[in-house]
């Protein structure tokens, strides 16, 4: 998905291009879904020093990830990549679907679908994504 920074209050264009493709190979099709809106948005909410932590580690493995899951690999037991895997695996596992974007969630996708679920409305308003 590209991103030219548009709707991101936190990540400029590169930042979100090399965090999609993080999200992609630690969580396969998840781009599909938008999950960079979802993370800048809950990074808008992070105090400035854990915002620029992650920030760091979209730099320093957002380059290693153009080598593909091959090269992320040998950095999977990291601090960064460890932060990384949790927030794209929130905002794929949250059942997020960017605004605009035409495609079912991770919960369709795994066949999660019980009674209780049916009955919620996803709202990401408290993390300031228009619904």
């Amino acid at each position: 998905m590209a991103h030219d920074g548009t709707g991101l209050r936190t990540l400029d264009g590169p930042q979100a291009e090399a965090l999609d493709r993080l999200c992609e190979l630690i969580v396969p099709g998840s781009t599909r879904v938008g999950p960079v809106l979802y993370i800048d948005a809950l990074l808008a909410q992070m105090p400035p020093q854990m915002q620029d932590a992650v920030r760091g580690s979209i730099a320093s493995l957002g380059e290693i990830a153009r080598g593909g899951a091959g090269a992320l690999a040998e950095h999977a037991g990291t601090p960064e990549f460890l932060h990384l895997r949790a927030l794209a695996i929130e905002a794929y596992y949250s059942d997020f679907v960017a605004p605009g974007v035409q495609a079912s969630g991770a919960w369709d996708e795994i066949d999660f679908h019980p009674p209780a679920a049916a009955l919620l409305r996803k709202d990401w308003s408290y993390l300031g994504i228009p619904g």
